[in-house]
């Protein structure tokens, strides 16, 4: 009788500790059901979706993600980019030149070949004939129908081409690419759907692995070094935005013009909600890198990456302050951080004695604002948040407790 009382004791232990972590991040871990690399993710809306990686892996889900299952690629080469225009017709790429196409929502893919045998890291169709992919040495290949036929275009660059955009708005002619090495950055654009491809000057130093352009004027573009790059007259010029991190970023997604996240190495998420004038690291849930982010609207996204990662969240990842059940507080109060100094996680609580709105955010030692913990209206009562400094480097930083009629702020020292 004893063991059983434990047993339950053990258990309802656990499950109230998954209940506090998860609400701790709007972000939530669904099983993948495989440890393979996943380096693309797609959703068609916000139930069907999927998702391809290393070994020929392809996922489909069709209820967001509660549930994912393997699909059969006839591949064991890694595929890298995975793109559907519909529930039905989708095309996938990968290493050795590997081409697969579906036109019954991944129940059988075929093989394609465009001539090439090398890295194939990205796939983009405009519509069901009008396709292009780009990878290794600066190639890019464009398909007038479906993808039984590929013709090399002219780059003019031998650097890797990592990512490919082409706007809706921009009628298929308008497209992005970008790409680079070591010590240089590329960007390539086309005004006529690939018939010439123009090399963008100014991109800077830093390999850039994803873009995306919300309209034939705007875009963003990440990579080495968390560089973020954005632009609002088709790319003849682009400005730094600062991402605070200088972790490894892999992809970009606007679902409108405000809304966006970048995400990359250690499990590092950003989010803005101005077009990129600030970034906020979001709290998430793994150290594994991430490799692509896929959101259909503000509030619904995925993404993918080492290990069998698939992140989802239903709120823009925003995340979540849980309440303390107890007596009313008589003051406000902003309670240091534990523990202090910490390795990744620490624990912030607070009080208030009224209903108020409240922002509690985390500053690094330049004043910069680097993530919002809470920023919502909240009854009286005392509040705890988990803060995730994994993609911070070591150091102190300070996080400040903002309401209506309360200021305060404290330090806290990261030490990995």
């Amino acid at each position: 009788m004893a063991k059983i009382f434990l047993f339950f004791t053990l258990l309802s232990s656990v499950l109230c500790f998954n209940s506090y972590t998860n609400a701790q991040s709007g972000w939530f871990i669904q099983p993948s059901g495989t440890g393979q690399y996943l380096y693309s993710v797609y959703f068609t809306g916000s139930n069907t979706g999927w998702i391809c990686g290393q070994g020929g892996t392809i996922l489909k889900t069709t209820n967001g993600g509660s549930n994912w299952f393997g699909q059969v690629s006839n591949t064991t080469n890694f595929l890298y980019s995975i793109f559907f225009l519909d529930v039905n017709t989708g095309w996938t790429v990968g290493q050795n030149g590997t081409i697969r196409k579906t036109t019954n929502s991944g129940l059988n893919w075929i093989t394609l070949s465009s001539g090439y045998s090398s890295y194939i890291y990205s796939v983009f169709f405009t519509d069901a004939n009008t396709g292009y992919i780009s990878g290794s040495n600066g190639i890019i290949y464009k398909t007038t129908n479906g993808g039984s036929n590929w013709e090399s275009q002219i780059s003019n660059v031998t650097n890797t081409l990592s990512c490919i955009s082409f706007p809706v708005s921009a009628t298929g002619l308008r497209g992005f690419i970008c790409g680079g090495s070591a010590s240089s950055g590329t960007v390539l654009k086309t005004l006529n759907g690939g018939l010439n491809w123009e090399i963008i000057p100014n991109t800077g130093s830093n390999w850039l692995f994803g873009i995306h352009f919300l309209d034939s004027q705007t875009g963003w573009t990440v990579g080495f070094n968390g560089a973020i790059l954005y632009t609002t007259n088709a790319g003849d010029n682009w400005s730094y935005q600062n991402s605070g991190t200088t972790n490894r970023l892999l992809s970009v997604c606007f679902p409108n013009i405000l809304t966006g996240w970048a995400v990359g190495y250690n499990g590092t998420i950003l989010r803005t909600t101005n077009s990129g004038s600030n970034w906020i690291i979001q709290a998430s849930p793994t150290i594994n890198n991430l490799w692509f982010v896929n959101f259909t609207n503000e509030n619904t996204g995925w993404t993918a990456g080492w290990n069998g990662t698939i992140l989802h969240t239903t709120n823009g990842g925003i995340t979540g302050v849980s309440f303390i059940p107890g007596e009313i507080p008589k003051d406000f109060k902003l309670n240091q951080n534990y523990p202090n100094p910490f390795n990744s996680n620490t624990v912030i609580t607070y009080q208030i004695p009224m209903s108020s709105f409240v922002k509690l955010a985390v500053f690094n030692i330049f004043g910069q604002e680097i993530a919002i913990l809470s920023n919502e209206k909240q009854k009286a009562g005392t509040y705890s948040i988990k803060f995730n400094g994994n993609s911070l480097s070591s150091g102190m930083y300070f996080y400040k407790l903002h309401t209506e009629k309360f200021t305060q702020t404290e330090k806290m020292i990261l030490l990995k």
